[in-house]
């Protein structure tokens, strides 16, 4: 699903060159960059996370208010930010995906003795790698 939200851009008079990015139609999604370019993918990113956010709440997106309508506050301007959020969702959504695994059957056998949940043992061993990997 592809969704369009316009941003208000503001250069920040501290930093020459960064731009704060605020998006109206999700309260509190503020973010920015060191340059414009930075800012726009730092705000659909901000953006992005806002509405997967929802989305795995069960609510709907927020209807996104018309370009026109919007009215950026002196020295701002407003662009659209476009969000592509199966990407999104793909690469950082919390929604649980079905994965298959062939594993020895002696295995099997004892995992099923001892009422080892396959999930939960997956789940705990690539979370400690994924661990170790970041703090490498």
């Amino acid at each position: 699903m592809k969704l369009t939200y316009p941003a208000c851009f503001y250069p920040d008079e501290e930093r020459k060159g960064a731009y704060a990015v605020v998006v109206p139609d999700l309260p509190g999604c503020v973010s920015g960059g060191d340059t414009l370019a930075e800012a726009m993918v730092m705000g659909m990113d901000a953006a992005s996370g806002w509405v997967l956010d929802e989305l795995e709440d069960g609510k709907p997106a927020p209807p996104a208010s018309p370009l026109e309508s919007i009215t950026p506050e002196p020295g701002g301007f407003v662009s659209m930010l476009v969000l592509d959020m199966d990407s999104y969702a793909e690469k950082y959504g919390e929604k649980a995906v079905r994965k298959n695994l062939t594993i020895p059957a002696w295995l099997n056998t004892f995992a099923e003795k001892n009422h080892i949940n396959f999930s939960q043992v997956l789940q705990d061993s690539l979370m400690a790698i994924y661990q170790q990997k970041q703090h490498a």
